[in-house]
């Protein structure tokens, strides 16, 4: 009944958004589902998959739009379609070159590649007509560098790094623990790390950090923390470099260094006066 009654301030708050929740019960357990946001948060660069599974995905000729959870990738010659779970939007860039051939050749590139694909609101969707492209014209492509949802990254390393506080998003449901959301978004991103290299925190304005637990459930917390990001968000960050941020410590964190020493000489002098009674 408490998640029910936060529930419906969640979904009032992003009325008419994608952000908002559905429920449904299942033997008599309230189940709730949707997109989770999930802060970049990461001090170092991470890994990505040069490719899926060594094959290059095209969409049935039947199709021409991908939607949330479908995966894309540069087009082959190779027959068949792959269907791999949420992946991101990719769009290639022009790369840097003094050689006025490769930059002409590449600015047709840059023009084809934007009329096949066209952006939705959504930072999993394309829309992609399919064409199917020569050899050439694959190479130059792998000679540009690659972006995710913005963030730029070397696609010969496949090194990325996110924006710190930037937001992304998965589709997760109530019954998933902080190891399967990390799972999924890591697989959205084609991350090569482990997920055990990776922590989930609920990070209030006031500084306050907390770790969610391996048997936290991180819709279930959003929903109950309310939806205002103002005051809390879920960032991811790494496992071994992330710290937990008291309540009594976070209220000290904004002030500056001789104010911070203002108080332990107070206290120092407290503490001073105590002990004189102790001796007296």
């Amino acid at each position: 009944a408490t998640v029910l009654s936060h529930l419906k301030t969640y979904n009032l708050y992003y009325d008419g958004q994608n952000l908002q929740l559905r429920h449904r019960e299942e033997e008599g357990e309230l189940i709730v589902e949707g997109l989770l946001n999930i802060s970049w948060g990461l001090r170092r660069p991470i890994r990505l998959q040069m490719q899926d599974d060594h094959e290059r995905i095209r969409p049935p000729p039947s199709s021409t739009s991908w939607h949330s959870g479908c995966a894309l990738d540069n087009q082959s010659s190779n027959e068949g379609t792959q269907q791999i779970p949420p992946t991101i939007e990719v769009t290639e860039h022009e790369s840097q070159s003094e050689d006025s051939i490769v930059k002409e050749d590449e600015e047709e590139e840059e023009y084809e590649s934007s009329t096949q694909l066209l952006r939705t609101k959504s930072d999993a969707g394309v829309l992609r007509r399919g064409q199917r492209r020569s050899p050439s014209d694959q190479r130059r492509i792998r000679r540009h560098r690659f972006s995710i949802n913005g963030h730029f990254y070397n696609h010969k390393t496949a090194v990325f790094t996110p924006a710190y506080g930037s937001v992304t998003n998965v589709r997760i449901n109530s019954c998933m623990t902080t190891p399967q959301v990390l799972r999924v978004l890591l697989n959205k991103f084609k991350i090569e790390n482990s997920p055990d290299d990776f922590a989930l925190y609920l990070v209030h304005t006031s500084g306050e950090r907390v770790k969610l637990k391996r048997s936290d459930y991180p819709l279930v917390l959003r929903v109950l923390q309310g939806p205002c990001e103002q005051v809390s968000r879920i960032f991811l960050m790494e496992q071994d470099l992330g710290e937990e941020v008291t309540y009594d410590v976070a209220q000290y964190i904004k002030f500056e260094m001789p104010v911070l020493q203002s108080f332990i000489t107070k206290l120092k002098e407290e503490e001073d006066r105590e002990v004189q009674k102790l001796r007296s």
